[in-house]
């Protein structure tokens, strides 16, 4: 049986905590977590650093400096942009960098104030660090190596994509989102329309996922909701065309009829086919709701470094999960599936909120064939996808009495032969004998490796899954 993680934390591990307007602040609680204890306190100004001071600024982009994190510490980082600063000092500038130890997802714009000037290296050419200590070129060994070590999480990519790629997509353009409740910190960039590009904030609606420039407009959104609403219970539907036009051209300028007809959601546009409780999962066709699909997947590039799929929707099916209350059903996350895939994908890429996650295999259970999520997988994705695999491999090992091959563990999980190989190996419970592979359950190693794993989450009722594959409803 599959199982959801319970929504205590985000996916990284954030937590949901009260924000000062009254609202949930989910945000990024990887970078809450105190980072290694190798940094020092920034140094007082003397005359000396005043000089340095102002030989070195503005500081150029490529330069490596020391910077003064969220933890008060300094860490070592790298600029990868810079923007003028509404001052009359010429070297007022606030930089976008990059922190080395850590993932891409917390890079930041930072204010000059943060910065160790003291600690400033030159401006490295990166054509030059592509070279060995001694000036010589590198050995195609070395040149392997390190792209090895910088196309970790793009293993589709080649080094020169994957800096065409780390380019175009080198800084956030939205900081923060606002979704229902919770205000989230954004970890990439995601390719919105030019008129958002002056935005470090967008406001979405929870149910239609439309998005706004500004709070007004969204509030003005949901106010249009409610009056269509109350219009359809106690007056004619001549009345709610006219309240309708009323809003869209007396309250505002900026809300068009057109929009105000489409936002009447109070949960996805699809059909629900999982419910248990105050969760429930609805499956929208990408080609049936184009523009939902479309503003999911902006959403989901936020949060997803290699996600590539914008606009191409009609050849993808989203399964998206609620918890649901009186006001309606609120997305906490989401996965999505091609609808005939020949690699066996059963997942294309997944974005959770809270961490409620795999359920893809439940679905390729109910249709019969095993299934493996599409690469390349994000770090956290990976993790996400090793801690199940493992959970499921070695739960099943513990209980099963005599032998069993992989074939059968990938008959009876849905999990695709070489994810039941690479997870077994992982754990050094594969052994290679006469030419096959052979399982080595020693029942103390399964518990102690069952015990790292922790805890799987809530379970997925199956038998609350009212669902037909793709190929049948066609």
């Amino acid at each position: 049986m599959g199982s959801l993680e319970a929504p205590t934390t985000t996916e990284n591990g954030s937590t949901a905590t009260p924000a000062g307007n009254g609202k949930s602040l989910a945000t990024d609680g990887t970078a809450r977590v105190p980072p290694p204890e190798m940094t020092s306190e920034k140094p007082p100004d003397s005359d000396s650093s005043k000089r340095r001071r102002s030989s070195v600024l503005p500081l150029e982009v490529g330069t490596r400096v020391m910077c003064r994190w969220r933890d008060g510490k300094y860490h070592p980082v790298k600029v990868i942009e810079r923007r003028k600063v509404s001052s009359s000092d010429p070297n007022d500038y606030e930089y976008y960098v990059h922190y080395t130890e850590f993932n891409r997802r917390l890079d930041e714009w930072v204010k000059l104030e943060q910065l160790d000037l003291e600690s400033v290296e030159a401006v490295v050419d990166e054509k030059v660090e592509e070279k060995g200590a001694t000036g010589l070129k590198m050995t195609r060994h070395q040149k392997r190596k390190i792209d090895e070590t910088h196309v970790e999480g793009h293993e589709e990519l080649d080094a020169a994509s994957l800096r065409e790629h780390e380019e175009f997509t080198k800084v956030k353009n939205i900081a923060t989102i606002e979704l229902g409740r919770y205000e989230i910190e954004t970890w990439y960039f995601s390719p919105f329309p030019p008129e958002y590009n002056d935005c470090l904030k967008l406001y979405f609606c929870e149910f239609c996922l439309n998005f706004m420039k500004r709070k007004e407009q969204l509030q003005r959104h949901m106010l249009e909701k409610l009056i269509v609403f109350l219009c359809a219970i106690f007056v004619s539907p001549c009345a709610v065309l006219l309240c309708g036009f009323f809003l869209a051209n007396i309250l505002h300028n900026d809300t068009t009829y057109d929009n105000f007809r489409k936002c009447d959601l109070k949960h996805p546009p699809g059909d629900e086919i999982y419910r248990s409780g105050t969760l429930s999962m609805f499956e929208v066709d990408g080609k049936k709701n184009k523009v939902y699909g479309q503003n999911l997947c902006y959403l989901a590039k936020l949060f997803l470094d290699h996600k590539t799929l914008y606009y191409d929707v009609d050849l993808f099916l989203f399964y998206v999960l609620c918890e649901c209350d009186d006001r309606g059903c609120h997305m906490v996350g989401y996965f999505s599936k091609e609808k005939h895939s020949e690699e066996s994908y059963n997942l294309a890429c997944i974005l959770t909120l809270p961490p409620y996650q795999r359920k893809a295999y439940e679905l390729s259970k109910k249709e019969g064939k095993v299934g493996t999520p599409e690469r390349p997988l994000s770090d956290l994705g990976l993790l996400s996808y090793r801690g199940y695999w493992t959970r499921v491999l070695l739960d099943i090992l513990k209980k099963h009495k005599g032998n069993i091959s992989i074939k059968e563990l990938s008959d009876m999980t849905a999990i695709k032969a070489e994810d039941i190989l690479t997870t077994l190996q992982s754990l050094e419970l594969i052994q290679y004998r006469k030419g096959q592979h052979v399982i080595c359950a020693d029942p103390k190693v399964l518990d102690r490796h069952l015990k790292a794993a922790g805890r799987g989450g809530l379970e997925v009722d199956v038998s609350k899954l009212i669902w037909t594959p793709y190929k049948e409803q066609s």
